[in-house]
């Protein structure tokens, strides 16, 4: 392909309405599948649905195709790209009735708005950022969960056993009661025969619901406000860059001009008629202190 059609092509592609394009293709299959969930209208328009299936992931693998020969290797070492990549071809692997699972595959094609939306990117971006002080929160949170789960196994297990019959129970309505939903009754079955009991919740209330939990939230926060900063330092870099190679061609440009101007000097210079040097000559004798010749 020539260099100006790829070019062309390459203007196409990462042109905004063929950004548009690409999103408004997601949101119509998301549509479609949802729709295809109703058994009455999957039966009616059985044909309808596999003619726009088709139609849609033809669009995708095209799309696909076109990044590739647009933008060659780099389209490999974006790890989105990759992304995109994996879940058009799994939507292409023939499904039989021995891998029926592979025909759920397609219903992923919806978490292309992930790749296709910058938000979307940097939000996932910064949750995998997040990960090593996430690991920590968790680990925090669950430790705070299953000592309260042992404790309270310890404490209630005889005036509740519902809840705190054993470790797994236990885990469980301390997960519920983590959860501040239906808290009260949980503590109100337990306060109606220990009525100190409200001094065990409360106290894991507030330190799960209310510390471990919104430290995991800033952790996220950080991590969001990093990578928008990222973001922004990259498109600062950009913009010096770019302002940097127009002051540095505009010196290039000035530096030739001279150049020229320079070169042309000497060729003025050999063009003066040959008698001016002898009559610039007479007034440098003059000022040497020299005297003119008498007539005899």
């Amino acid at each position: 392909m020539p260099v100006f059609d790829r070019e062309r092509l390459r203007v196409f592609v990462d042109s905004p309405v063929f950004h548009r394009a690409v999103i408004a293709v997601i949101a119509l299959n998301g549509i479609a599948l949802g729709l295809e969930t109703s058994h009455e209208l999957a039966d009616r328009h059985a044909t309808a649905f596999l003619v726009i299936d088709r139609v849609i992931l033809g669009v995708f693998v095209i799309e696909i195709i076109l990044r590739i020969v647009v933008h060659g290797e780099a389209f490999f070492r974006d790890p989105w790209s990759w992304f995109d990549l994996i879940i058009v071809g799994m939507a292409l692997v023939p499904a039989s009735e021995s891998v029926s699972i592979l025909r759920l595959f397609r219903f992923l094609r919806v978490l292309r708005l992930i790749s296709v939306v910058p938000g979307m990117r940097r939000v996932v971006s910064a949750l995998f950022t997040a990960i090593p002080g996430l690991a920590s929160a968790v680990v925090l949170l669950l430790l705070s969960l299953y000592t309260a789960s042992v404790i309270g196994e310890q404490l209630f297990h005889e005036v509740a056993p519902q809840y705190f019959g054993d470790l797994g129970q236990s885990l469980f309505t301390m997960f519920t009661v983590l959860t501040v939903e239906n808290w009260p009754q949980v503590a109100g079955d337990v306060m109606a025969k220990e009525p100190l009991a409200w001094i065990f919740f409360a106290t894991f209330i507030v330190i799960t619901a209310f510390f471990v939990l919104n430290l995991l939230i800033g952790v996220i926060v950080s991590a969001m406000e990093a990578e928008v900063n990222a973001q922004r330092w990259k498109e600062d870099q950009e913009l010096e860059l770019k302002q940097h190679t127009a002051v540095m061609d505009e010196i290039r440009a000035l530096s030739e001009r001279v150049d020229r101007l320079a070169a042309a000097l000497p060729v003025a210079v050999s063009t003066r008629p040959a008698g001016a040097d002898a009559r610039d000559a007479a007034p440098a004798d003059r000022t040497t202190g020299g005297e003119a010749p008498q007539p005899e």
